[in-house]
This record gives structure tokens, sequence and C-alpha cells, in this order.
């Protein structure tokens, strides 16, 4: 494991500290850096009703990126390639949003790239327009090698003595 600060490999224990409000796992040269990180008591001591404890729906967090993982991600331009696709086969953006059943203000907007569309989203609009809208893209440059350590927090910022 590495610092997050100076990018040192962290041997013995690691240490949990807060720097401006952000949490870092770093070595036992930069923890004095930070606060420890603690148990910490709740702000607010109002009581819950008692009733049903709520329930979870099984919704799954997207895996976490991990060096050398290969991911799909959006391409660059994706709003005009929806354009241009749409377009191609003389469809307005009300024609798209209900053979895709979502509405045209979503398409209008996702178009303009102000929004990023979900992937269930994404997914209908490239079956619809027999489109890609995604590309492969790996962590090729992340070697892990002690040489070539990549960026660090603390080659980035200035680190103020208390």
């Amino acid at each position: 494991m590495q610092c997050e600060i100076c990018g040192a490999e962290i041997r013995g224990g690691s240490f949990k500290v807060s720097i401006d409000g952000s949490e870092l796992t770093v070595c036992g040269n930069c923890s004095q850096y930070g606060n420890a990180v603690g148990k910490r008591t709740p702000v607010s001591r109002k009581v819950a009703p008692v009733g049903r404890a709520p329930v979870t729906t099984g919704t799954r967090r997207p895996p976490r990126k991990t060096p050398g993982m290969v991911v799909d991600e959006l391409v660059d331009e994706y709003g005009h390639a929806i354009k241009e696709a749409r377009e191609r086969k003389k469809w307005t953006h009300d024609q798209l949003a209900s053979k895709i059943k979502e509405k045209a203000t979503l398409i209008k907007k996702i178009e303009r790239e102000e929004i990023v569309p979900e992937d269930d989203v994404r997914q209908k609009i490239e079956k619809a327009l027999d489109i890609k809208l995604t590309e492969r893209s790996g962590d090729d440059e992340w070697t892990g090698d002690r040489l070539n350590r990549g960026t660090t927090l603390g080659d980035i910022v200035t680190i103020k003595r208390k």
C-alpha cells in the first residue's frame, strides 16, 4: 500500500487521518499533517421513531476502479454523435423520445451534453440509433513500480506545518 501524500510504500501500520475534511491513508511520517480519524459522535441526538426497518432494494454499487482494470467509457462528443445519428434517420427529438420511452427534454439535454446519460438510457439510445457511445479504456500507464509512482497528493499541495 502507498501513502496518499508522499507516495512511499507503507511499511508497518498505516494511519487514517483527516486533512481538510478528506480521509487519507498515510504513512507514519505523514500522519503528523492531519488529525487521527476515530469514532465520531453523532451530531444530532434526535431519537428515530420506532417502526419498521427501512427496506433496501438490493442495488449494488458499481465495482471500484482498480489499476489495470478495463472499463467502458463514454466517447468524447457523445451529444454530437447522437444528434447526427438521429438526423440521419430523420427523426425529431419527440420521435426518438417516444421510441426509447424517455422525455424529449432529456434527449435535448444529452445532445447538448448538459447531462451524461445513465447506462440504461445510453443503451436505449444506442439500440434505437444503431450507434456505439462507449469505448474500452484501461489504465495501461499505471505500472506500480517504485521508479514510476505517478503523481501523489504530496506532489501537488504545499503542506503547512502546525
